[in-house]
């Protein structure tokens, strides 16, 4: 058949035709009905013959008018065998269709939860039911449980290695590799899918076991059903899967510990339960590994979004942490990028948490440090050790591992808590002289802290049984970018004597005025002087490509600036304070006080430069003598 779209100069001779008769029926009509009217002299009768005529004529009209709208359907598009079905339809059955249709689109479902994350970008679809069982499911897990149970358990990833990994070849002779796979109340659909992504994308010659570590799950589909679960796993792979199970719960070292224990390969990777790994992932790792027994091992993580389960790219980067050991990740070092090859290892200060290891050389360096409560600082741990210890850690460009971040974690709603008290056990075995940071990171005094973390004694005999080296050493030679400040003598909140229910604050941010806020003590609040006369406002960073906020006395008008403190180095700005605990703090240069002013119509206090009246100020911590009177003369 011909379609109309290529001879468009048809439609309009065949609108024209149609319009003609449709013109001379109408008048054919009128005459019937002048004609019915004289009849009778002035009564009319409708005579039964031209009644039907009528109603054909009127019927046809109908007719006429669908078939004058199929024509303009018929020139623009060439029908399909859905659209000549369309076409024969009549004006009753398109009417119902459309109220159908317009009845549809009335009942779509309200959402619920405007404000959950969990359908900010996700869930427009679902009906109020559905809505209710997604959120009660991501409120227990922090991610979307209910897509998790829809999505195939070998559901295909993208491959994100670079290019030249993917052309990059290994030996068939690798190392044997156990896989373990921690976890506490996940959901089992996500258990599942990782322990399928192993078996899918690992060579079975190298995958001796898969370990599943449960740190006492009360969860019952994680009793009695996935076992269940692991039974038909054996069948079909016989002795692949093994599960540990913890009496009561340990927190993540001792379970990631329970796992290496039960392990025999010669290779172990300590991952998530939450993830799901890449194609070739594990060939990187035991190829290094077996060209270097002593390296710890880092994939490089993608991001499985917690709301619709897609995987996000990350960058490849180094693993790193601040003082007060949150991790983060490090730019790529300049050594890497001269090697011109983006396979190569990346040298790396710490690991993120998910590593891998020579099994008998992790056991030689004390595996993990049992006495960490929770979750947090376990890996920097591992990190300083191993670097400290004769080992040393690296992130494979071309072992990538898709991570799914929770949007909360459930099980631990304070993180800090547990991160703190880790903090501390590190800093008291393996920072030496520099471990005042951590407690200026935390906004800890450094005696009398009250903070129980543990007995430590059994982690320094095993750092002087392994000859291991200072953390003075670890800091120039492999992490120069974490900064260490011994010139800082006071700490904490600042206030006034005059108000002291009001402490010195950053203000917001971004801007660059400092304030006066009730006190809350958190990072905002937190304060440095320094024996050289700076001041410091916010949170402590003490890194070299994360630059701290200085004080400064502009020198004209009435308020304070936070400047970036190298900044105000090269512009000369005038940053030194003269300050002792419960006295004025004094401007070297412009020799003007920093003090509160009362606001008389708000009631409020603003922080100003003035002259000097005699205001005094206390920090809330110091170091050593600095501030005692008696030290003082």
């Amino acid at each position: 058949m011909v379609s109309c779209r290529r001879f468009p100069g048809l439609t309009p001779i065949a609108l024209l035709l149609v319009s003609f008769v449709n013109v001379f029926l109408v008048t054919y009509v009128k005459n019937i009905i002048q004609e019915l009217r004289k009849e009778r002299q002035g009564y009319l009768e409708v005579h039964p013959r031209s009644f039907n005529q009528e109603n054909a004529v009127i019927e046809r009209l109908d007719h006429l008018e669908t078939y004058i709208r199929n024509i303009s359907a018929i020139s623009m598009n060439k029908p399909s065998n859905d659209d000549q079905k369309l076409l024969q339809m009549s004006k009753k059955e398109m009417h119902q269709k459309e109220n159908k249709l317009e009845t549809e689109k009335k009942v779509l479902p309200r959402i619920l939860f405007p404000d959950s994350y969990l359908f900010k970008l996700w869930g427009t679809d679902l009906t109020e039911d559905q809505q209710t069982k997604a959120q009660e499911l991501f409120t227990k897990y922090g991610y979307n449980v209910y897509l998790s149970d829809q999505l195939p358990l070998d559901r295909p990833i993208r491959d994100t290695r670079y290019a030249s990994c993917k052309k990059k070849s290994y030996p068939k002779d690798l190392p044997t590799l156990s896989v373990i796979l921690i976890f506490m109340n996940e959901a089992v659909s996500v258990i599942l899918r990782a322990v399928t992504s192993i078996i899918n994308r690992t060579p079975s010659h190298l995958l001796k076991e898969i370990i599943l570590v449960d740190d006492h799950s009360s969860n019952e589909d994680l009793l009695g059903p996935l076992d269940e679960k692991i039974r038909n796993y054996n069948a079909k792979y016989p002795g692949l899967l093994k599960i540990v199970r913890h009496q009561k719960r340990e927190g993540l070292t001792q379970a990631r510990i329970s796992g290496w224990k039960a392990s025999t390969a010669d290779v172990v990777a300590i991952l998530d339960a939450h993830i799901e790994v890449n194609v070739a992932w594990a060939e990187p790792i035991l190829s290094r590994i077996k060209e270097d027994r002593t390296v710890i091992i880092s994939p490089v993580f993608d991001n499985i979004r917690f709301d619709d389960l897609d995987i996000f790219e990350y960058s490849v980067a180094a693993d790193g942490f601040d003082w007060a050991m949150w991790c983060l990740y490090e730019a790529l070092p300049e050594e890497w990028y001269k090697l011109k090859d983006d396979t190569a290892p990346v040298r790396s200060p710490s690991i993120m948490g998910i590593l891998a290891a020579h099994r008998e050389f992790l056991g030689e360096i004390g595996v993990l440090d049992g006495g960490m409560h929770i979750y947090g600082g376990e890996n920097v741990e591992l990190g300083l050790r191993a670097w400290q210890c004769g080992g040393k850690v690296e992130v494979l460009p071309c072992s990538r591992i898709a991570h799914l971040e929770r949007a909360h974690k459930p099980y631990l709603l304070d993180l800090s808590i547990a991160m703190r008290r880790n903090a501390l056990r590190v800093a008291e075995v393996w920072m030496d002289d520099y471990k005042n940071m951590v407690y200026f990171a935390w906004n800890l005094p450094i005696e009398n802290h009250g903070i129980d973390y543990g007995d430590v004694t059994s982690r320094k005999e095993l750092r002087k049984k392994l000859n291991c080296k200072s953390f003075d050493w670890y800091i120039k030679n492999v992490y120069p970018n974490l900064v260490p400040m011994n010139t800082i003598v006071g700490y904490g909140t600042i206030k006034n004597t005059l108000k002291e229910d009001i402490c010195i604050d950053q203000g917001p941010v971004p801007g660059n005025t400092p304030i006066m806020y009730g006190c809350h003590g958190y990072s905002p609040q937190h304060v440095f002087y320094h024996s050289t006369g700076e001041i410091y406002v916010g949170g402590l960073k003490a890194r070299r490509n994360a630059v701290d906020r200085c004080l400064s006395d502009p020198g004209t008008g009435d308020l304070p600036f936070l400047d970036q403190c190298d900044e105000a180095i090269n512009k000369g700005l005038n940053m030194y304070w003269d300050f002792e605990q419960g006295s004025s703090i004094i401007n070297r240069k412009t020799k003007r006080c920093l003090e509160i002013l009362r606001d008389e119509t708000a009631s409020y206090y603003t922080l100003v430069m003035k002259a000097c009246t005699g205001q005094k100020w206390t920090i809330q911590h110091t170091v050593k003598d600095w501030g005692r009177k008696d030290a003082l003369r």
